[in-house]
Parts: C-alpha cells; structure tokens; sequence
C-alpha cells in the first residue's frame, strides 16, 4: 500500500491574488477558498513568471523559464523531452491526470500525464504567434476591449460550457479512483479557464454582486503616463479605439468577481467529491492561477506585464495534517511548483533522475521557514519588442526592458507601485545593483535573437500547415464505449460490486 499523499492542483486562469479574500479583498465572495486559506499555508508574494497563459504554463509544468525552453508566447511548442512534473511523478509512481486547460501547442498534447480528461479550450497550432518585426499591426487574435465594453450579465458562454465539462470529468474521475483497485496515490490538476476575459457571467454568479458593492481601480491611468511598455499594450489591446466608461469598468469588475465565484463554486464541489471519496484526508490541495489580471489599474487590462495586477498570483497548499496554518512572506513562483511536487512524491527527496530546473523546492516554507526569496520573470511576447524581464526579492521588485526606462518598486511602502525609483533617483543603490544583476542574469541579444528565430520558424509552419488537408494537433479525449457502465462482457454482480461506492458485501 502506497501511503504517500495525493495532489490535487485547482488552477485558475488570469486570477490575481489581489481580488480575493485570503489576499485582503473585501468584494469577492469565496467561501471555499476562504476555507482553503484559513486551514492552510498562503504564500503573500507568489508570481507567475511570464505573465501570459501558454509560457506560463509551460513553467509550472517544466520548473523552467521561457529562456531555458523556448516556450515564449501563446503559440509556442516547448520541446516533448522537457521533463515535466508529470513525468518526474509518473516516474515515481503517481497516476497524472489533467483535466481542462493547459494551453499545450505541437503534436505532445499530453507532455508526461497518462490521463487527459478533456480536450483544451484553446488551440493547439502555432497560428498565434507574434511578429515583433511588425510591432505597429495589430493581428486579429490580439485582445481588444469589447471584452470590457460589452460586460455584463449573460445566459451561457464558451467558458462555462468548458469549465462544466471539466468539472464534471474531474469530479468521476475522483469518484472512479475510489472504486477502482490502482493504489497508486494520484496527482491530478483540473484546470478551470474562468475567470479570464470576456468579462461575462450568468446567474446565480452575476446577482451574488451588486454594482454599489464592486470597488474601482485604486491606480488611475495617469499613473502610466510616460511608460513605453504601457503604451504598448494599450495599442496591442485596442484601447484607444474605444470608449471605456465608469459603467463598463464597474461591469467588468462585476462580473470577474462572479467569474471568481464560479470557480469557486467548482472548488467546493472538487472538495466535496474528495471527501465523499474518504480521499481528503490523504489529499494535499493547491490552489494558483497562471497569471493575473490588471482589471482597469493603470488604464490597463488583461497580462502581459510584470506589474502586481497581472503577475501577482494566489498560491495555496493545504494540508492540515500536514502543514500548520500560517502566511509566508516570502517571494516565490511558479517555476518553484516542479521541485515541490517532486519532493512530496519522494518523501522530501529529489528523485535520482532529477534534471535541471530554475526553482527551488516550497516545502521547507510549508514547514514554517521565510526569507526575503527571490524569483525571475521573463516576457517574451506582444506587447513588447524585445525581451521583458523582472526581478523581485524581499520587497524590491526591478523591471528591465531594452529601448524602455528601468522600473524599480519598493512594495513594502509602495505597494500600487506608483513611485519608480529607478526614474526618481537614478543613482540610488539599489537601482544599479539590481541592473547590475539583472545584465549579468541575461544574455539579452541571444534571448532576442532567439525569440525572433523562433516566431519565424513557427510562421512558417504554421501558413505551411493551412494549405491542404489538414491535421489537427487538438487533443481528442479516449472514451471508449465497450467499457463504459454496463456490457455483456461484464459479469453483472461484479461489475455493480465495483461500481458502488463505499462497496458492500453480498449477503446472498
């Protein structure tokens, strides 16, 4: 019998940790992450490091960043020998499964999980690839603000559909991995994509709110005047090709929140399955997002930078029996959750087989240490024409981007981050230290040139793969009707002997 514990990863998409409870928000009403947070450890300063969905995903499966895998934007292929933390747990003796969105480009649409529940919201072909040759067009896959000025209340989406699906899948599976007789502990992540954009929910969600209680942005636009990297985004967005008014950033925070509360309700209902599967109790739970979402701070929306809104993200383990109930301050990222993982499915060794990564294990944190950390971001997609890159360690948080002023914050006194200090004081200290760091970290003219090697490569590809018949890389999910409920090949008492749950013994 195999004691070792179960993972359960809930994954949120474009969820910043600022617009929950367990992070001080007063809106959002979340009961069950407001549970998972008072039972368990809540990282304060947790990060995504490339603030987009596809690269950031690629670093919490690989613990590696975009400059290590090439893995730098929404259509991007990191390679299928890149050990992933499926592979390191499946290697260990861990059933993988993945359910919902990982946002996964190329042929490998499973990169180390034995099991996909469902295919993915978004596709799997390099057509979103960006062009940083051609950074004055704005391609049509781009974001663009109806997203925010079409906000609201709505009867159904895409999204909900795809979160239904995944929810549901999640939940059998969780109820089947109680039946069956693999005694094989499980790591299994469900992937949610709400809350991300467009800004829409229905009901019960949309009326949990009403419009006096949703907050405003804290930071206005003014803020980012002056800001190359802001202006950027602005353009590749769209937002100044339509009006933006007070009603549609209250619509748009509006129905986040419900976004948020949606997921949320899937949480509880993931939590509930556990524990009428007598699992919860062997079973440590995480709780993150792949990046945030600024939410109209600065005039901004969406990602794409490094700024708190859409790189700061939640980050919970909970684990009573485990863990006792505390906050850490120190910062870490996602590029940390592979050696994490790695360490609970080797009782607190790295395996023999481990390969490089760039994080660093999280468990010692879970145990109660704290430390001023570190972490590193990269960001290599539109809205910037050359590499983006942050640093943040203890309260300083340093931004650096070629032809753009450098950016350097102090979130202990200046947590909105409307002081650059890098601009106010340029001979402060700390401002060349952090500079000097950051070009001895990076080498900045092969990163580029690798980036832009890449996007044409994939370009390529990609108008290659349009003419003729086409193959889709889409992952199909397996479901084999000859094994599902009740066949004549099955022998009836044994079959509903199996399927009952907790199983009984005949008196017959």
């Amino acid at each position: 019998m195999d004691n070792r514990p179960n993972i359960l990863i809930l994954m949120a998409d474009q969820l910043t940790a600022g617009a929950i409870s367990a992070y001080g928000n007063c809106v959002a009403k979340t009961p069950h992450l407001d549970r998972l947070a008072r039972e368990g450890v809540v990282f304060d300063a947790a990060y995504c490091n490339s603030p987009l969905c596809a690269p950031s995903r690629a670093v919490l499966m690989t613990g590696r960043l975009p400059s290590s895998t090439g893995a730098y934007d929404n259509a991007v292929e990191f390679p299928a020998q890149s050990p992933t933390f499926a592979h390191y747990l499946r290697a260990d003796g861990y059933r993988t499964i993945l359910a919902g969105k990982m946002h996964f480009c190329g042929p490998d649409q499973l990169h180390g999980f034995e099991e996909r529940l469902t295919t993915d919201i978004y596709p799997a072909d390099f057509g979103w690839t960006p062009d940083w040759t051609r950074p004055a067009e704005r391609l049509d896959w781009f974001h663009n603000m109806d997203s925010v000025t079409l906000a609201g209340q709505c009867v159904r989406t895409n999204q909900m559909d795809f979160d239904e699906e995944v929810g549901f899948a999640a939940r059998q599976k969780i109820y089947d991995m109680a039946r069956d007789s693999d005694e094989r502990p499980f790591c299994m992540i469900v992937s949610m994509t709400h809350p991300h954009d467009p800004f829409t929910m229905a009901d019960p969600y949309w009326s949990r709110y009403t419009d006096a209680e949703i907050d405003m942005p804290r930071v206005g636009a003014s803020v980012s005047l002056g800001d190359p990297h802001a202006a950027r985004l602005r353009h590749v967005c769209g937002q100044d090709l339509q009006e933006v008014t007070e009603d549609n950033i209250r619509a748009a925070r509006r129905a986040y929140y419900a976004a948020i509360s949606y997921f949320d309700d899937h949480v509880g209902a993931l939590l509930g399955a556990l524990q009428e599967s007598r699992l919860a109790e062997n079973t440590i739970v995480v709780v993150l997002a792949d990046h945030g979402e600024m939410l109209g701070e600065r005039g901004l929306w969406f990602k794409m930078s490094f700024h708190e809104g859409a790189a700061r993200i939640p980050l919970i383990v909970h684990a009573p029996s485990r863990f006792a109930a505390h906050r850490v301050a120190a910062p870490v990222s996602l590029v940390d959750i592979l050696p994490t993982l790695a360490a609970i499915a080797g009782e607190g060794r790295e395996p023999d087989y481990a390969t490089d990564h760039d994080g660093r294990n999280l468990l010692p944190y879970c145990d109660g240490a704290d430390d001023e950390g570190g972490i590193f971001g990269e960001y290599c997609a539109e809205g910037v024409v050359s590499p983006m890159v942050m640093i943040r360690r203890g309260s300083l948080k340093f931004i650096h981007c070629a032809g753009d002023p450098d950016q350097l914050y102090d979130l202990a006194v200046d947590p909105d981050e409307r002081v650059n200090i890098a601009a106010r004081d340029p001979a402060d200290a700390r401002v060349a230290s952090m500079r000097a760091e950051t070009m001895a970290r990076w080498d900045f003219s092969r990163l580029h040139a690798d980036v832009l090697a890449s996007q044409k490569r994939r370009r390529l590809v990609s108008r290659a793969l349009e003419q003729g018949r086409r193959t889709a890389w889409d992952y199909q999910p397996v479901r084999d009707a000859s094994q599902l409920y009740m066949r004549n090949h099955m022998k009836l008492d044994d079959l509903e002997a199996m399927a009952r749950f907790p199983r009984v013994v005949s008196t017959g």
